[in-house]
């Protein structure tokens, strides 16, 4: 049976809403777009269920239907994340790619995605603050996240045989390499800059450490 949103009573008192299309895929978006960020931005103990009602147009009792509950909604929200860089990574197409090439492409691009959403890495920063509890409810972020180190393994396998990495590499700490160089860029860039005064929106401080972080890991992986 498809859902529907319960009609509110009205409120002569309330300012008009925009009348809402009925489509449930479409609020579920909304809702996981606008929770993004206000899990994002107050964590989950600060974040306002209120807040996200007023900025979908829709009501507290909808967000729990489709969601269960604050905890439920919190724990869809990083499914969501999660499954979104996934999703890119898996349309990068780097089983196409000759080894070295597939590698730079898939830091170059962990590099990007992390500096363009700082959204991203506040979840994943507050999740580590609840020590995982959430994380590990979900089976399918552990499934999803899975496909990270299939894809670097294979492209690993391919260089050895190629003759271009050298042996021995393991996918899940040069996964986590990456992981911290890219991450690092973004998670301390207010304390860092005002240290160093290192301006992390100049474009060229951009490209300079984007070929760097690719060429260090170039350099780990290589067989010279």
């Amino acid at each position: 049976m498809r859902k529907t949103e319960p009609i509110e009573p009205g409120n002569p008192a309330a300012p008009a809403r925009t009348p809402r299309t009925n489509n449930p895929q479409r609020t579920m978006a909304d809702i996981l777009a606008v929770a993004t960020g206000e899990f994002a931005e107050r964590g989950l103990s600060g974040a306002r269920i209120d807040a996200i009602a007023d900025a979908t147009r829709t009501s507290k009792r909808m967000i729990y239907y489709y969601f269960g509950s604050k905890n439920g909604l919190y724990l869809a929200v990083l499914e969501s994340a999660y499954q979104r860089i996934r999703d890119i990574e898996g349309g990068l197409h780097l089983e196409d790619l000759a080894p070295e090439e597939a590698l730079a492409t898939l830091v170059g691009f962990t590099y990007d995605y992390q500096l363009a959403n700082p959204d991203f890495l506040r979840l994943v920063a507050n999740e580590n603050q609840h020590r995982g509890e959430f994380l590990a409810q979900s089976a399918s972020i552990r499934e999803m996240n899975a496909t990270a180190i299939t894809t670097l393994s294979a492209i690993c396998d391919r260089g050895v045989r190629a003759g271009v990495f050298r042996h021995g590499i393991d996918a899940l700490d040069l996964h986590m390499s990456i992981s911290a160089l890219c991450v690092f860029n973004v998670a301390n860039r207010h304390t860092f800059s005002l240290i160093f005064k290192y301006d992390f929106d100049d474009p060229r401080a951009i490209a300079q450490r984007r070929a760097s972080t690719i060429d260090m890991v170039m350099r780990f992986v290589r067989n010279d």
